[in-house]
């Protein structure tokens, strides 16, 4: 954040084009957030309490406040990180502006922090000569830096652990194929990109060591909200035995959350089914009709994975079982 504006990588384009939008005020943010300019829990909460922070910044006048609250809420519902930061970043501008922004800041270096302790505590799971796929983007792309699911493969492939990626397409809008495949390029992580129907038949030739999936919110009892089709990849690994983690910081718990049924699902608009955006020959990005004209098309952003599908939850304070017991106890 510098002054009143917040800088971010214009997802959107990658990978194909690197920019760098600026949202000079909230609701510039919220745009931001609700477009998937940025995009991933960490990065979401993060640029939700900048946005908070934006607000107080333009006025204290609480009925203004209060509307600016709202529609920052009203960006992405089912990511826990972007309430949690607004709840923060709120409380401490009640107190001052100064304080907002500070707080706003301190939740972006926490979400740092939180990554690399994931990172670490991941690794140990991972074996030399491990296949690890994954599906969405839980990078650093998703999040302040380092990531989570991608943060413990960054730290096997660092300590010369010979690994291998299966990057799942991860459609609509492709996340996986366009981001996490773009991450691992740079990188140097060995990796391919997978359609999001092969993992099962991956999986049935024993070519899948263990999976590793982000989280978009984490009820009390251990059910996980990510990204759609996460559930179907979590039934498909406990048939093949394959041990299923899920990669995410504490934030992104919400024990007011009794389970996964309680938790909203996002639906977003068709266009991301029916049209595709890229390159054309002169490097100049549009959007086409990829389906049949004149049909329509269903769109949840996420699914939730219940807990005895998920063999374990990799946090920045060690790994727990998915269950409302160990889940206690991490947060006690």
């Amino acid at each position: 954040m510098e002054g009143r504006s917040i800088f971010m990588i214009e997802q959107n384009l990658l990978p194909f084009q690197f920019q760098v939008f600026e949202a000079k005020d909230y609701l510039q943010t919220c745009y931001a957030i609700k477009t998937m300019i940025v995009r991933g829990a960490g990065a979401i909460g993060a640029a939700a309490g900048f946005a908070m922070a934006q607000a107080f910044l333009k006025s204290s006048d609480e009925k203004f406040i209060q509307k600016a609250k709202a529609d920052i809420e009203a960006t992405r519902p089912t990511a826990r990180n972007l309430f949690y930061a607004i709840e923060r970043v709120f409380s401490a501008g009640l107190i001052s502006k100064e304080n907002a922004v500070s707080e706003a800041q301190k939740i972006a270096d926490e979400d740092a922090v939180a990554s690399q302790a994931i990172g670490d505590f991941g690794n140990e799971l991972i074996k030399p000569g491990f296949k690890i796929e994954t599906h969405c983007n839980a990078g650093w792309l998703a999040f302040v830096d380092y990531g989570t699911a991608l943060s413990p493969i960054y730290k096997a492939h660092n300590s010369g652990k010979d690994i291998f990626v299966w990057v799942d397409e991860t459609r609509p809008r492709s996340q996986g194929a366009r981001l996490t495949a773009w991450e691992l390029q740079n990188e140097g992580v060995p990796h391919k990109i997978l359609p999001d129907t092969a993992g099962a038949w991956l999986m049935s030739q024993g070519k899948v060591d263990m999976m590793i999936v982000g989280a978009d919110r984490i009820a009390a009892n251990g059910d996980t909200a990510n990204k759609i089709g996460t559930f179907e990849k979590a039934i498909v690994a406990k048939t093949f035995g394959v041990p299923f983690y899920v990669a995410a910081p504490t934030s992104t718990f919400d024990l007011d959350c009794k389970s996964g049924s309680e938790i909203i699902i996002e639906e977003r608009s068709d266009e991301e089914v029916l049209y595709q955006t890229g390159p054309d020959e002169n490097g100049d990005m549009r959007t086409i009709r990829v389906a049949s004209p004149g049909s329509s098309a269903i769109n949840p952003a996420f699914d939730v994975t219940p807990t005895e599908y998920i063999t374990g939850i990799i946090t920045e304070k060690g790994v727990v079982k998915a269950s409302k017991e160990s889940i206690g106890r991490l947060f006690r």
